[in-house]
């Protein structure tokens, strides 16, 4: 198995900070095999009845629970009240260290009652990221590409689409029925199919909702619920509200390329899947190293484009734009761009180099990295 030493490292890291830890990601991306692997751990099962009894006394719990373990409520959502289950290990028990999974966020409000604030850290688990290739042994980027970054799919020596296939019924099933209930399964997997045979473009709602057969304000319900699960990405437009730039319309992302590749009828990749693909990829390196959504997009009237743009409060937006090979970089969208922001950084991020070096092209300085230099250079922007 796999020691995934990045993100073990990482919830290490967290606990020091504050005494309760909540993991979340999509179902099968690995919060359980991660959790596991922490040292010096107990770990709970939450969708046993079994423990589930046994921490509806909170108190009494972790006054029996090891002071010097690790305690792990594994889908912590299953519990009656997580929240005041979590918040009684914050305020009456902070020497006890406390990780939370699920493949939820804790905005769910028919079972988070409380958000924590302050009470707690939390960890995005993503999937498979850019230097974790080497821990799997399977350092082929179009197979990270193709098969996803789901481990166990990733490790397949096939293409996982039954296992696909297995994972969206359980998903429906397991998540979306029990936590919201939704009586309309035939819509709901329309929008799910929609967005990911459509990953990366322009989200047009009106359009969803004919082809789903369903009400605007559904589609828009359906949409929450699937950010929730992190398996829907919303990529909102960058804009200062000037009169040649889009506003309204969101991009929006499928959680990870194995499903895309799914949904599109792919088994090979073409040069140009490739670098669809790698756009997909570079979304998910910056959830995984910041936890949270902080892109967003360019895009004019005219068709100019910036793949991705980090917006800092206070500070001058970075434009990325992601290319599968360096050479077939063409300047004039970042110089669009630049003529109404002047101000900012230009990354290029592609898998064509092993360096990170910085080039001047038509007197616009771009910076030109692999994901691998990524940690680094969001350290330098203090992210």
């Amino acid at each position: 198995m796999v020691k995934r030493k990045i993100w073990i490292n990482r919830i290490s890291n967290l606990l020091k900070k504050r005494s309760v830890l909540w993991i979340m990601g999509p179902r099968r991306v690995g919060k359980t095999y991660i959790s596991k692997s922490i040292p010096n751990s107990i770990w709970y099962d939450c969708e046993l009845p079994r423990v589930r009894k046994e921490v509806e006394d909170a108190e009494t719990f972790f006054h029996n629970v090891p002071k010097n373990k690790i305690i792990i409520f594994d889908e912590i959502h299953r519990l009656e009240n997580p929240s005041e289950v979590l918040k009684i290990a914050s305020d009456h028990f902070p020497k006890i260290k406390v990780i939370a999974t699920g493949s939820s966020s804790l905005s769910i409000k028919k079972k988070f009652k409380d958000t924590l604030t302050g009470r707690k850290n939390d960890l995005l688990l993503t999937p498979i990221i850019y230097n974790e290739l080497h821990d799997f042994k399977v350092t082929k980027l179009e197979h990270r590409m193709l098969f996803g970054g789901l481990p166990p799919f990733f490790m397949e020596n096939k293409f996982p689409e039954h296992e696909i296939q297995e994972w969206i019924d359980s998903f429906w099933a397991k998540d979306v029925q029990e936590l919201y209930r939704i009586d309309k399964r035939v819509p709901f997997l329309k929008l799910f199919e929609l967005i990911f045979s459509q990953s990366g473009g322009i989200f047009d709602s009106v359009s969803a909702s004919r082809i789903c057969g369903v009400s605007h304000t559904a589609v828009s319900y359906y949409l929450e619920i699937l950010e929730s699960f992190f398996v829907a990405n919303v990529v909102r437009s960058f804009t200062t509200r000037k009169a040649t730039e889009l506003v309204k319309s969101p991009k929006v992302y499928g959680f990870d390329t194995g499903f895309v590749s799914y949904f599109k009828g792919w088994d090979k990749l073409r040069d140009d899947d490739k670098g669809f693909l790698w756009e997909h990829l570079v979304l998910n390196e910056f959830m995984a190293l910041t936890g949270r959504q902080v892109l967003k997009y360019w895009r004019t009237k005219q068709g100019h484009e910036i793949d991705f743009v980090l917006s800092l409060r206070g500070g001058s937006p970075v434009a990325i734009e992601c290319k599968l090979k360096k050479d077939n970089f063409d300047i004039s969208n970042i110089k669009h761009f630049r003529n109404m922001y002047p101000e900012g950084e230009n990354i290029l991020l592609t898998p064509d180099t092993d360096r990170l070096f910085v080039k001047n092209i038509s007197n616009i300085k771009i910076t030109i990295m692999n994901l691998s230099h990524l940690p680094e250079f969001l350290k330098k922007l203090k992210i």
